[in-house]
């Protein structure tokens, strides 16, 4: 069997845990379950994984400084290969699979999500060698989470033949999240939820992109001529990247492939999508409660407590979900918790920054000029760092950005990160 490869993807934002996740720091680093992160935690989960080669990172601009912060922490080397914009997963994977190629031929790759909760990492192991041998193969490998109840959270694979040696089976569909009944009955008839981790060899998959997506395959294979890596980061080339189909990896492969099969994976598992799901994995006392910060429950039962900033008290509650940052509080039913997205969503259309930054008395930041309805200020941004600006123009004055023009016109909430220092002129608008 060719090396592993394993190829993380740190993506998206988390929307769902909203206050504590939002673009500026999304939830896979953040510690929302013990001392580490879910980031760190796949990452370890990998570093001892036998036949394992190079770690391989991918993640936008403004992810890189948590990348490398968090992965210092617990001292583990890996490759970062830095997307220039997101365009979904497809494009990611598949300059992932370039890269690899490029190392290695015959190399394996195990895609994983960053935000997922595993609890047994051993289980995992034996999950992941298992598919990286039927990878080996040709075939094109999810893992098949047996489900611990009928969950409507989730997208469920219907398994078909057996393949190989048994160890693996055919995908005779890949489902929609259902809805409560129909996820009774998916549960009974044996099929399995849809983690979202793969293993491929990288010339395989690549080959089925130039099948059924060729301007991803393409764009991932330009990105990596003249790659250049800078202490173990590379950035892609923005416009050879800009060349693929934003799409998915389910919709570009998966679901149109032949060679797709499902190894069944043991081990328990959650998304960690919403704030229900948090609550589920979390240690609890006696009366059900999880409680993290400066936080005091008194007779309540089955409630979710986070605080990083005021201290919060809670009497006489139930199945609740209290969430308290220093610039926003979340509480709802832990039930709700899905609807969360709809409440970001609102802010979003409001224009309100709070949706996908977190607002920070400590930026550098100096209004010239204001009125009700407007705010003319300067902004100054140390490499690296993000800021959620608001709807409007932005002039930036000196430095590079992600924004990449000097002058921009916002129509939403947009998160910017400065690739050098830089200063910028934003002017607010309604």
């Amino acid at each position: 069997m060719g090396a592993i490869y394993p190829v993380i993807l740190c993506g998206g934002s988390g929307t769902r845990l909203w206050p504590a996740s939002r673009a500026d720091q999304p939830k896979q680093f953040l510690k929302l379950i013990g001392q580490t992160s879910s980031f760190q935690d796949t990452v370890l989960r990998v570093k001892d994984l036998p036949g394992r080669a190079e770690i391989v990172i991918v993640t936008g601009e403004a992810m890189v400084g948590f990348v490398q912060d968090q992965t210092a922490e617990i001292g583990v080397s890996v490759t970062v290969l830095v997307e220039p914009e997101a365009r979904d997963s497809a494009p990611a994977v598949a300059a992932a699979a370039a890269y690899v190629e490029q190392r290695d031929p015959d190399g394996v790759a195990l895609m994983l999500a960053a935000d997922h909760h595993i609890v047994e990492p051993e289980i995992f192991a034996q999950a992941a060698i298992t598919a990286a041998r039927a990878a080996d193969e040709g075939l094109i490998v999810t893992f098949g989470v047996k489900p611990t109840g009928p969950a409507t959270g989730f997208g469920y694979i219907r398994p078909g033949k057996p393949l190989l040696d048994g160890s693996v089976s055919a995908v005779a569909a890949f489902v929609e999240k259902p809805d409560r009944a129909t996820a009774e009955t998916y549960v009974a008839e044996g099929y399995y939820w849809n983690s979202g981790n793969f293993a491929f060899k990288a010339a395989v998959l690549l080959g089925e992109l130039d099948v059924f997506e060729p301007t991803v395959s393409a764009a991932a294979r330009a990105c990596m001529v003249g790659l250049q890596m800078d202490g173990g980061t590379a950035r892609l080339d923005r416009a050879a990247f800009a060349g693929a189909a934003k799409i998915s990896l389910d919709y570009a492969v998966m679901e149109r492939t032949q060679k797709a099969a499902v190894a069944p994976a043991a081990f328990s598992w959650s998304d960690l999508g919403a704030w229900d799901a948090i609550w589920d994995v979390s240690t609890t006392d006696p009366s059900g409660n999880a409680a993290v910060g400066d936080v005091t429950l008194i007779d309540s039962r089955n409630v979710l407590v986070r605080s990083t900033g005021p201290f919060v008290g809670a009497i006489g509650v139930e199945d609740l979900v209290i969430i308290a940052e220093p610039d926003a509080i979340l509480v709802c039913r832990r039930d709700a918790s899905q609807a969360v997205k709809t409440l970001v969503d609102g802010l979003k259309r409001d224009g309100r920054s709070i949706a996908i930054g977190h607002d920070r008395d400590d930026r550098p930041r100096r209004v010239l000029a204001a009125a009700a309805d407007w705010e003319v200020s300067v902004w100054t941004l140390a490499p690296h760092e993000t800021a959620a600006l608001p709807p409007g123009s932005v002039q930036v004055l000196a430095g590079e950005t992600s924004l990449g023009a000097l002058l921009n016109v916002i129509e939403a909430p947009t998160i910017v990160t400065a690739q050098t220092a830089a200063t910028l002129l934003v002017t607010r608008r309604p």
